[in-house]
């Protein structure tokens, strides 16, 4: 039987600028970036472009983070197609964003359309199978990834609960996929005036987040993603008493048909927030 090292599939999301495409981009290198919004120009890393993902990815050597540009929904069907047959020298896969991704699936669909039904089932399907597809590279029988990560754009609802933005059903579903969702919000110090970037862990009423592993500290602050790992795997740790797994997403997703359902409220046990 093949013995798989501990790894972690991880879902970040918050407000725009707080820090995420950093965050998924600092996991076990080399870095894969699957970048849909281009916000990987600006990470201070050793870079190479994998232009061409019908061709194979690139040498890594002397380089810490390999950039694909997301244009359209086949690159990440094509360069799927590499990471599963074994080939890449990758330790971290990132998908920034998969709410950006979405809309590219969309754009595949429906082009500059309005969705009919089929078409938000048929979303469902790939977006689905395409989260799934790249969560499961965590125990490909050759070469498992160490980490697989997607960011998120951040939605509030009418409740005030902040969640992950995603379209129709699958935003009822992405959480249950996914080993830890973490919540990511920047702000200063109050001591310092310095910017820290702090990450919930745990499910709270007011924002979506939770950790299977049940070994996170329900709030980390100016963490790499190497640090979420090691915490994670780290076997000396007691395991926590399990919270809640996830909150209940369904009453606050958008619904197949593009529109807002009334929300539920939330209801966790920890009252910790990344204020």
């Amino acid at each position: 039987m093949t013995e798989y090292p501990c790894n972690a599939s991880v879902l970040v999301y918050g407000p725009s600028k707080a820090g995420k495409t950093h965050l998924v981009a600092s996991g076990p290198g080399p870095v894969l970036l699957l970048d849909a919004e281009g916000g990987s120009r600006f990470l201070p890393m050793r870079k190479t472009v994998w232009s061409n993902p019908m061709m194979e990815p690139p040498d890594m050597e002397g380089f810490d983070v390999c950039v694909c540009y997301v244009r359209d929904f086949s690159t990440l069907e094509n360069v799927y197609t590499w990471l599963h047959a074994g080939k890449h020298p990758f330790r971290t896969v990132a998908i920034d964003s998969i709410s950006e991704a979405q809309q590219r699936c969309v754009d595949s669909i429906a082009g500059q359309k309005q969705m009919t039904t089929p078409d938000w089932g048929n979303l469902l399907r790939k977006i689905s199978a395409l989260v799934r597809s790249y969560r499961d590279l965590l125990i490909h029988p050759l070469n498992p990834l160490d980490c697989v990560a997607f960011t998120a754009m951040e939605k509030v609802t009418p409740e005030g609960v902040h969640v992950p933005y995603l379209q129709g059903q699958i935003a009822n579903v992405l959480a249950y996929y996914l080993d830890i969702v973490l919540y990511l919000k920047a702000a200063p110090n109050e001591d310092t005036g310095q910017t820290e970037r702090k990450l919930l862990t745990k499910p709270h009423p007011q924002y979506a987040a939770g950790d299977r592993t049940n070994r996170l500290p329900n709030i980390i602050t100016d963490a790499t993603m190497e640090d979420v790992l090691a915490l994670a795997c780290d076997m000396d740790t007691p395991m926590q008493e399990a919270p809640e797994a996830f909150p209940d997403l369904a009453a606050t997703a958008v619904d197949e048909l593009g529109e807002e359902p009334a929300p539920a409220g939330a209801t966790t046990n920890t009252k910790e927030t990344p204020e």
